[in-house]
Formats: structure tokens, C-alpha cells, sequence
């Protein structure tokens, strides 16, 4: 197909000098309109698609490798591209020129803003509503406005809508305007109550009932010992081993359990789901951990955030304040007064601020009482100034950044990107 060999031309074009991933997907779109339906509706095992304010990288991945430990070939998007063209620039590098996509299942991050039109497109066989959380309130002005891109999405979803019964706005999801069944996923109250600020989920602001709507979770948390958990799966236990440390991670991964289960159907066994976890490397810059130059044993520990609810769930996350952390945000986030509202109790230092938005975080640090060390917004001295540091007592450094930094910090340490997942 000419729009296929169009598109992976500009791909490579791109790639070759150090661009984005989204243009081959935006000029192969606008060549040929009818191709993604086309290419997506080549999976015997149908299209998944993941929602939410937070969490849909690190659940796509999580979903992913479990259905690789039931033996299935998965198509996805590792990076997080997840507008329409993104999708498309994905599909791409796995397409033949005759437009063949070889993969059983396509499991999909997806935009809220495009959800609902993707879906049009896509015809998604299982649709997973993560949270709603305040994140780009520049973009879409309210979460209320948030929560109806999701509940629209997920009436799209022709056999399951995995839903967060922790959610306030996602809990109360009227189930007579779906065309699949409604699953619901969750913590127990006793590990929400216990985390340093819960869940961070928005409040409702339109019912008269602010918080969850009573909802019983066919997979729940019900307990956590740092990476360790323990899930509920509709009755069994299942102990797995999660790719990074967070209450936020574990809730996730019940989420990961039941899209799996509700693609896989009796194939689902828990066994193999756990393997899966079991090996799981961290997704794309999410507690990814690599070394901080080559032959030194000290590492950095990626830890990404994009919003205050990110960020305030990563930090308490920690099990102990860092002894060596940089913390950069740059215009990829363009507004971060959202910064007020973070705790940041867990840290006892910053060692280096970087990034475009450094001095705002500084002055932020400071009135929290955070002492910092240098504040230098070029981020590649930023990383040479984390280099020349001593090394710390267990040879690891926290990198608190947002995603264009976190591209641009994996760079920096001899790390390309990750657009080509492994099937």
C-alpha cells in the first residue's frame, strides 16, 4: 500500500534525526483515512483500550505481558504515543507494505480527549477506566469533563468495561447504557485508609454523593509488602511481584488482571499471570532503573510523574526519603501551580532542580521547607552535576521527573527510546 510505504519512509526519516513518533502516523492518517480501521480489525483476540488520568502506560504494559505469559503475540504502544496518530505511527512499525499487522491482540493507551472517536474507529472489544484525576486542567478545564470522555468511551466496548470501583465519578457508571458487562476493580478500604493520601481520585462535584458509589471489586488488592502483593481474583489469591513500588502500581495491576481475563475468558489462568508479573520489567521511564554512567555500579532509578496526583502518590511511595534526588519539570508540562497541592513530607533534600519550570519548583521546595542543592534549568548539566556526587550508601539516585525529561534524562545516560515493543 502506497500510504503504508509513505509512512514508513517518514518513520525512518524521523527516527533518523532523533524526532518525534507521532508525523508518519499523522501523514499516513491523512493518505489513506480507512487504514487503522483496516489494520486494527486484524486481531482474532480484538482491540483493549486503556483510560485514565494516570497509570495507562504502566497498565497497557502490565496487560501486555500477561497476555505474552498466556502465549499470545501482542501488538502495543509502548511509549505512551497514544493520540490517533501515535496509534497509526505504532501500527506502522509492525505493518508489512501490504499491510499485514501480525499480533493476536492490540492492547492500546488511549487519549481520553479521542477516546470515544477511536473507539468509533477501532471497534474495541474491552475498554479499562482507570481514575479520574486533576491532570491538564489547561486542556479539558474540569475532571467532570474527564470523567464523560471515559464513561462515553466505554460504551463503545462491545464484550467488558473494566472499572474502577475506587473512583468517585468511574463508580457510578450506568451500566444500562453499556453494551458490555461492567467489572469492577479495587483496594480494600483497609490499604486505601492506610496510604499517606489515598488514591488521590477527583471528588465528584455533580451528585449528591461526593464520594465512591458502593460497588463490589471482582479483583481487589487486599495486601502489600513494598513490590509484594496479593490480589483477590474473583476469589483466589494471587501473589505477584509489581515493576515498581506504589498502592497506585498494585491497583493497576487489578486492573491488568481483569482487562487480561476478560480477553483471554477461560484461557485466563493465574498461574501464568503471575509469571508474567514475576518477569516484568518496569514500563517505559516508570521506576525504570539504569546505570548512571558507564563503568560505575551506581544506578538511577527513573521516577515519572505529569501531575500532582502522580506526584503525590510516587512520594509516598517511598519507603524512606532518598539520599540523592534531582527533580526536573520542563514546558511539557506548561502550568504546574497544581505543585501547592503536593506533600512533600517524604523528601528531606533535593540535590539539583532542573528544567524549564526549575526556579517555580525551588521557590515551591522552599516554602515546603525542602533544603535544595543547586538549581540549574539545563538539564544536561543537571545530569553532570547528579554524576559528580558521591556515590550514596546503596548506589542509587531518584530522578523525580516529568515525561519529556524523562526522555531526554534516559538520553543523557546512552538510552534510546522504546517505540518497538517486543511481541
Amino acid at each position: 500500500m502506497p500510504a503504508i510505504a509513505a509512512g514508513k519512509l517518514a518513520r525512518w526519516a524521523t527516527r533518523l534525526r532523533g524526532g518525534g513518533s507521532a508525523f508518519p502516523g499523522y501523514l499516513t492518517n491523512r493518505l489513506a483515512p480507512s487504514l487503522l480501521p483496516t489494520l486494527a480489525g486484524q486481531f482474532p483476540y480484538g482491540v483493549l483500550f486503556v483510560l485514565g488520568s494516570n497509570g495507562k502506560t504502566t497498565t497497557t504494559h502490565m496487560i501486555s505481558e500477561v497476555l505474552r505469559a498466556h502465549g499470545l503475540t501482542v501488538f502495543t504502544n509502548p511509549t505512551g504515543a497514544n493520540l490517533p496518530q501515535g496509534v497509526t505511527s505504532a501500527l506502522l512499525a509492525d505493518a508489512t507494505l501490504t499491510g499485514r499487522v501480525r499480533a493476536d491482540v492490540a492492547v492500546l493507551e488511549v487519549d481520553e480527549g479521542y477516546a470515544a472517536d477511536l473507539a468509533d474507529v477501532l471497534s474495541p472489544r474491552v475498554i479499562v477506566a482507570l481514575n479520574v484525576q486533576i491532570d491538564q486542567l489547561y486542556r479539558f478545564f474540569e475532571t467532570e469533563r474527564v470523567a464523560d470522555m471515559m464513561l462515553d468511551a466505554a460504551t463503545r466496548a462491545s464484550h467488558e468495561v473494566i472499572v474502577n470501583r475506587d473512583d468517585p465519578y468511574l463508580s457510578k457508571i450506568d451500566e444500562t447504557g453499556l453494551r458490555g458487562r461492567a467489572v469492577f476493580f479495587g483496594a480494600s478500604a483497609a490499604l486505601v485508609q492506610a496510604s499517606a493520601h489515598g488514591l488521590v481520585n477527583a471528588t465528584d462535584t455533580r451528585s449528591e454523593q461526593a464520594g465512591i458509589a458502593a460497588r463490589a471489586a471482582e479483583v481487589e488488592v487486599v495486601a502489600t509488602s513494598g513490590r509484594n502483593v496479593t490480589i483477590d481474583f474473583r476469589g483466589t489469591p494471587i501473589d505477584i511481584m509489581l515493576p515498581a513500588r506504589g498502592l497506585h502500581y498494585a491497583v493497576d495491576a487489578a486492573a491488568a488482571l481483569a482487562a487480561a481475563s476478560g480477553v483471554l475468558g477461560e484461557r485466563f489462568e493465574p498461574a501464568a499471570a503471575a509469571a508474567g508479573f514475576g518477569a516484568m520489567a518496569p514500563a517505559y521511564g516508570r521506576g525504570e532503573v539504569i546505570p548512571l554512567a558507564p563503568g560505575r555500579d551506581d544506578v538511577v532509578e527513573f521516577v515519572m510523574f505529569k501531575n500532582a496526583p502522580s506526584l503525590q502518590l510516587n512520594l509516598d511511595a517511598l519507603e524512606a526519603a532518598p539520599e540523592r534526588v534531582l527533580m526536573a519539570i520542563d514546558e511539557g508540562t506548561p502550568d504546574i501551580s497544581w505543585i501547592y497541592d503536593v506533600d512533600f513530607d517524604a523528601l528531606d533534600h533535593v540535590d539539583v532542580v532542573s528544567g524549564e519550570k526549575a526556579h517555580q519548583v525551588a521557590l515551591r521546595l522552599a516554602y515546603a521547607g525542602v533544603p535544595v542543592g543547586t538549581v540549574e534549568p539545563d538539564v544536561a548539566k543537571a545530569v553532570e552535576l547528579m554524576r559528580a556526587l558521591p556515590a550514596t550508601a546503596n548506589g542509587r539516585q531518584s530522578w523525580l521527573v516529568n515525561y519529556e525529561i524523562m526522555m531526554q534524562g534516559r538520553r543523557l545516560l546512552g538510552h534510546g527510546d522504546q517505540e518497538v515493543a517486543r511481541r
